[in-house]
């Protein structure tokens, strides 16, 4: 039976800003009240997902969840019709409503974490979504993903889905971005790899930004999903990196297959833990662990370009293929590396560029834009079908976004009631598109 690993990206919502919320995200505080594009930015996203689908990659497409998010603003005391909510919130705490108007469920590579069914001990694909407790914008959002991700894998007998962490900072959780699997094959058993950045119990930690990911947090999801035990490694992320901006795994680490692609400070006590992972590694197929030196990519060349927060894809036609976001070519101790990186004796032999600055504004590069998913044939058949890309879907969701998005947002159009109702019409029009049935909970006026 044929196993891909297939790539659902998150589409950017109507109400897509610069808000500056992410603290410990350099390029989200660095854009903070610029204006943003979210049709541009929209269309960017959905241009990536075509792009791999004509790799002959399988693509799917996961829906933004519902913003503003009028049930937190109530039940925060704020009453009154959806309107004068919105009002209220603008005056008093405009705080609280640029968080409940953020769009970052678009970076779904923090939707949840998945295990594929040839790591599960009931042979099922489990999915846990992420609690992301550590930024209101974006612990708003578990909920309304597990109901996305319930609709997309709608079938008792392939997927088992699970209820968020609880929301606790003993278990803080980023999802997929702090986690990679090592195997020869998409199909067959793999190494589960969770990076976490702070231990509860040790002093260990960064003293700059907070560390979004817990060891607790790992542990759960990895007894949840009924993962082996001798096929889990829980490896610490380098405290210092979290303190230059690397706020999850994936900014400073990539992995696919038998390549694992990080950074030189990008774990504690780094030297052990790259031990830990060749020591670990069963697969028949041998393991590439291509460390990239600090002389050749600083770590601030890595977040100015978010090199690491690029895909890493196996291509149909044999080798893998980097998608990087086209900042890789700005920098030019990154675009040198990239260079070498393909000539090398790996089985990276090709680099594709793609353009997503508006996600890139924003802190978030092509990885964070999508939640990797590793299904059988039997699996993928039994998805929901309409979230999965074609020539039609492609077509309509660019006509869809033409239709409902602006061109321009800023943080006083966010007090504007005609935005939310822009942004309810559109997404209830995109649960047609999708079929994905009544996800959301807004009443349309």
């Amino acid at each position: 039976m044929n196993y891909y690993e297939v790539n659902f990206d998150g589409l950017v919502g109507p109400t897509h800003n610069y808000a500056g919320l992410s603290y410990g995200n350099v390029a989200s505080k660095a854009n903070a009240s610029r204006f943003s594009n979210p049709k541009q930015a929209a269309l960017q996203g959905l241009d990536k997902m075509k792009a791999l689908s004509q790799l002959g990659l399988h693509q799917g497409v996961l829906a933004p969840n519902a913003r503003p998010d009028i049930k937190t603003l109530r039940a925060l005391g704020f009453a009154g019709s959806d309107e004068q909510v919105i009002s209220k919130a603008a005056k008093v705490e405009p705080q609280l409503l640029k968080a409940c108007y953020s769009a970052s469920s678009m970076w779904t590579a923090n939707a949840a974490t998945v295990s594929p069914s040839s790591d599960t001990q009931d042979n099922k694909v489990h999915f846990t979504p992420a609690n992301l407790n550590n930024k209101l914008h974006r612990a708003i959002e578990a909920d309304t993903t597990g109901r996305i991700l319930q609709s997309v894998f709608d079938n008792d007998e392939y997927f088992s889905h699970h209820t968020p962490l609880p929301q606790h900072s003993l278990f803080g959780d980023e999802g997929a971005a702090n986690h990679t699997r090592l195997t020869d094959a998409y199909g067959h058993a793999g190494l589960a790899v969770f990076v976490y950045g702070e231990d509860v119990n040790s002093t260990v930690r960064p003293k700059k930004f907070p560390a979004r990911q817990t060891l607790q947090a790992s542990q759960a999801i990895a007894r949840g999903h009924q993962l082996n035990s001798d096929r889990c490694l829980f490896i610490q992320q380098n405290p210092n990196v979290i303190d230059q901006g690397v706020f999850h795994n994936d900014v400073i680490a990539i992995g696919n297959e038998n390549v694992f692609l990080f950074h030189e400070q990008a774990f504690h006590e780094q030297v052990k833990a790259v031990h830990a992972i060749r020591q670990s590694y069963t697969g028949s197929r041998p393991l590439h662990l291509i460390e990239v030196s600090n002389a050749d990519v600083s770590v601030e060349d890595a977040v100015k370009s978010y090199i690491f927060n690029s895909q890493l894809v196996s291509l149909p036609s044999g080798g893998m293929a980097l998608i990087a976001p086209s900042e890789c070519q700005q920098v030019n101790s990154v675009e040198t590396y990239l260079g070498t990186l393909k000539s090398a004796s790996n089985p990276v032999n090709e680099i594709i560029y793609l353009d997503v600055k508006q996600s890139m504004q924003n802190g978030g590069g092509p990885a964070c834009l999508r939640l990797r998913v590793t299904l059988s044939e039997q699996e993928l058949a039994a998805s929901n079908q309409a979230c999965l890309l074609t020539d039609d879907l492609h077509k309509k969701l660019t006509m869809w976004i033409e239709k409902h998005y602006r061109d321009r947002l800023c943080e006083q159009d966010l007090a504007d009631p005609q935005l939310l109702n822009e942004s309810y019409a559109a997404l209830d029009e995109l649960t047609n598109i999708l079929c994905l049935g009544s996800v959301y909970e807004f009443q349309l006026p």
